[in-house]
């Protein structure tokens, strides 16, 4: 009893709690602009996103995740990956994506990240080295690295579900089945470590391999149901999405995304930049009589004013009337002379 309250100790995590009070506060201000107005459900899926990130990130949760249970922590990271980030994206108004992704290096991050391939890689490296040793060891110890980790967590989420929710003017379009497959894809490569912890034959952190039982459970059963934690609830939760889409797909075949003047402003503004990276490009030299003979000015070839050259001239200006007559020295007697 007295070791399930130590572990339970009322922690009040000032600086997580400062961070998302601020941000409602951000969020609040911007919205009572007419020009980033939202709607209720955009207003709830804010308020949900700030609710799920104060159980990942506050007491209890964080401290069991910090220190006592890997299933504490992988629950923390499902959260972070899976719930708070498609909340975000979803609570943010379109006006306010625009504005806020227009400098081309920001647009041009976020359209990569859009993009299948890249955000499947840019997620399955996160998760993985977040979950290697020293990450793990270094966040139980250091609350910096703690945080460093849960941020990283929560980009890795907003990268995960850009291909599917599509918040970005003009980002790259998928078809529900592309969709589909995507998130099968994502529920597959970033969690194959579960697999691992399952048929483990004994704890691999050692912050978790402590002595004794957390709420009945030993550190290498903490670990199993660890792994069948991360795997199934992965697996429900975006192929549960997918299924959806699918579904929605073939009850509207011809309800596609419609194109909106937000996507045709963007790709506008991505070929006027384009164009001006061309402009500001060095034009290459011009220059007539080079040592080959090139096309001069005015269209005549170079070095020799249009004329033709002869053999062996070397660029000469010699024409063939002006040669002497060789054939004068070589000519026979005429009959009758000498």
């Amino acid at each position: 009893m007295t070791a399930a309250v130590s572990v339970l100790a009322f922690n009040l995590h000032p600086l997580a709690w400062a961070v998302l009070l601020v941000a409602t506060a951000m969020y609040a201000v911007a919205i009572r602009n007419p020009a980033f107005a939202v709607n209720p459900r955009q207003a709830w899926a804010f308020l949900g996103a700030v609710g799920v990130l104060l159980v990942a990130l506050t007491w209890p949760l964080a401290d069991l995740a910090a220190h006592h249970l890997l299933v504490a922590l992988v629950v923390q990271r499902l959260l972070l990956l899976l719930a708070a980030p498609p909340l975000l994206l979803m609570s943010v108004p379109t006006a306010l994506v625009v504005r806020a992704t227009r400098p081309a290096p920001i647009d041009g991050a976020v359209r990569f990240c859009s993009r299948p391939v890249p955000a499947i890689a840019l997620v399955t490296v996160i998760a993985i080295a977040t979950l290697t040793t020293p990450a793990v060891d270094g966040q139980a110890s250091l609350a910096a690295v703690r945080a460093l980790l849960n941020v990283t967590l929560l980009g890795a989420g907003v990268v995960l579900w850009l291909p599917v929710l599509r918040p970005l003017p003009g980002s790259p379009a998928m078809t529900a089945l592309g969709r589909a497959g995507y998130l099968v894809v994502q529920s597959i490569l970033p969690s194959f470590l579960a697999v691992v912890w399952i048929f483990a034959r004994h704890p691999l952190y050692a912050v978790y391999a402590h002595t004794g039982r957390t709420f009945g459970m030993s550190p290498l059963l903490d670990q199993q149901i660890a792994g069948f934690v991360a795997k199934l609830t992965t697996i429900f939760v975006l192929w549960s999405v997918a299924f959806v889409i699918v579904h929605r797909a073939e009850a509207r075949p011809d309800d596609d995304t419609p194109l909106t003047w937000a996507d045709v402003e963007r790709h506008l503004e991505r070929v006027d930049r384009r164009a001006r990276r061309r402009a500001a490009l060095p034009l290459p030299s011009m220059r007539g009589g080079h040592a080959g003979g090139g096309i001069g000015p005015g269209g005549r070839d170079g070095g020799t004013g249009g004329r033709p050259r002869t053999h062996g001239s070397s660029g000469s200006d010699t024409r063939p009337d002006d040669r002497p007559d060789e054939r004068s020295d070589n000519r026979p007697d005429e009959p009758g002379t000498g």
